[in-house]
Order: C-alpha cells, then structure tokens, then sequence
C-alpha cells in the first residue's frame, strides 16, 4: 500500500502504469461539495488478483497540477490502457474530463445487469462488495472526512486502498454476471428458452394478479384508515386535468385570428378511415417501425373465454 507524496515517486509511477492494459482507479476529493472540489489522491491498482495492497498505489496529488496533468496525458487519453472505475462520470471530471479514453464503469455494468441476477437495493460499490464479493463490515465513514487535511489520517489511508480491492474484485464479478446476459442469438436453444419462458409466464400471471389485487387492498385500507405512509409505501393523490375541444372549433378560431398553429397531427387509423379518399389530398409524413412480440400459440383458454 504505498502512498506516495513527493513527485518523483508518483511521476515513476506514472510512467510503470503506462505498460499496464488496466487499471483499476479511484480518487478522494477535498471540498467536493464546494464550488472549487479538488483532487486530492489518485489510487491506481495495476494487479486485481492481488489482495495484499502491494499493487495499489496512493498518489497524492493534492495542490500538484502537473502531476495530475501527466496523469492525465500519460494514463486517462491512452486508448490502449483500460481505466476502471465505479461511477466513473464523477472520477473522470478530474482526470481529463471528455479527453479521457477506454473508460470501464462497473456502476454502468452493474445497472445493465438484470434484476433477477442483481437483486440489490441499490448499486453503491459498498452494496456490491458485501453481496457478490463477501467484503463485510466495510467502513465508509472515512469517504465523507476532509481530504484537503494533511497529514491523512490513518484511517483515510487504509479507507483509500481498500476502496480500489473492492473495484477489482466486484468488476470481476460483474464480468462474470454480464457473460450470462450476453448471449449470441444465432445459437441460443429456443426449446430451452421456450421452457423457461412458458414457465415464468404462469407465474407472472399470478404474481401479477395477487400483486394488483393487493395495490387495490392496501390504498382502499389506507383511505378509509386514513393513513398517509407505513413503513413500505406512501399514499399520494394527484389530479389530472384534460382540456378537450372539438377539432372544427379549433380550425376556425386558428383561422379567423391568424394563430400560428403549425405542428404535425399523428393520424389514428378512426381518422383515416373518416377522411377516406380525401388523404390523397395531403402531404403527408409516413413512419414506418417494425414491432416484435410473443403471442402464446395455446388458443384453447381464449376460445373458451369467447
């Protein structure tokens, strides 16, 4: 865990990461919730597999612009050096902002990843850790202290390190996570698929079905109670207000005052068939989309529901 204060240790650094094909990157930030945040340290992890800290190394970087510079010239632009980060939009606003190339964000992973795969309460990188990688009793009290202080404290240190084993180890697991999403269509197994789905689809409908029925219970119970919030959900109204006016009206008011009322009118199929043959008469724009969808091929119930 080598934390890194004078330049020409950090600039050697610099240039040892240069030969990496990832890095796994994290920063602390003095003052971010001021106008004028500022980089405070950089932590950089060239080895994932390596839990020791050995391989992470704490730049200091605060009020040394042209180390951050180079960092940035040398790492954050290299198209040939993958950059890893959790969050990485907030990260990378420091180090190249838009320049910045080969960007990774496990956040951006993590949220693509399905539900049922993933089925966490948020994807904070503390939550990630503690479920796919089994860190526990993770500490993030230091994440909020003041990284514009020096000397850093010891707990800061050890919280700036950890935070760069715990990237590693939760893209790792993401990785692996994203490889049973990604699959080639061209040799999926459509029996397979097909039992899954035939499955899952009588569940749906009845979770579906006691899952409304229970909306409707717990807002009528929370009317009549006169209950505003429990400890699982809130009961809100709104009112929603249509306008409506009948379309010749509109025409004429438009007409007699000169409004400026140009704008494209999407045609439903009921107002086709009432123009008939009179839109041949307009200039019309035509959108074509293909839609796909399912349709079970078991007509049996539907016809007994006819």
């Amino acid at each position: 865990m080598p934390y890194l204060t004078s330049s020409s240790e950090i600039q050697k650094i610099i240039a040892e990461c240069t030969q990496a094909s990832s890095l796994w990157l994290d920063t602390e930030v003095a003052n971010y919730k001021s106008q004028r945040p500022q980089l405070s340290l950089i932590q950089v992890l060239d080895n994932p597999q390596d839990m020791s800290g050995d391989r992470i190394f704490i730049l200091d970087v605060l009020q040394q612009p042209k180390l951050v510079a180079e960092f940035v010239n040398q790492i954050m632009v290299n198209p040939n050096i993958e950059k890893i980060f959790h969050n990485a939009s907030y990260d990378v606003k420091f180090l190249g902002d838009k320049q910045a190339q080969n960007i990774t964000c496990t956040l951006e992973i993590a949220k693509k990843i399905p539900h049922y795969l993933l089925p966490l309460p948020n994807y904070q990188l503390q939550t990630l850790a503690t479920q796919l990688c089994n860190f526990n009793n993770i500490d993030k009290q230091a994440q909020t202290s003041d990284w514009g202080k020096r000397p850093l404290t010891e707990a800061q240190i050890d919280y700036a390190y950890l935070d760069c084993i715990y990237l590693a180890q939760v893209h790792e697991q993401l990785l692996k996570l994203q490889a049973k999403v990604n699959f080639d269509p061209a040799t999926e197994d459509l029996i397979a698929l097909g039992t899954r789905y035939t499955q899952l689809e009588e569940q749906y409908k009845l979770l579906q079905s006691e899952f409304e029925h229970l909306q409707e219970r717990i807002k009528k119970a929370m009317q009549t109670q006169k209950v505003k919030e429990t400890s699982y959900c809130k009961l809100t109204s709104y009112q929603r207000k249509t306008v409506k006016v009948a379309f010749a009206e509109l025409a004429r008011l438009v007409e007699n005052q000169g409004i400026d009322l140009d704008f494209p009118v999407t045609l439903t199929q009921k107002l086709q068939k009432d123009l008939g043959e009179n839109l041949e008469q307009l200039s019309v724009d035509i959108d074509a989309t293909t839609t796909w969808r399912l349709t079970p091929k078991n007509q049996d119930s539907n016809l007994e529901n006819e």
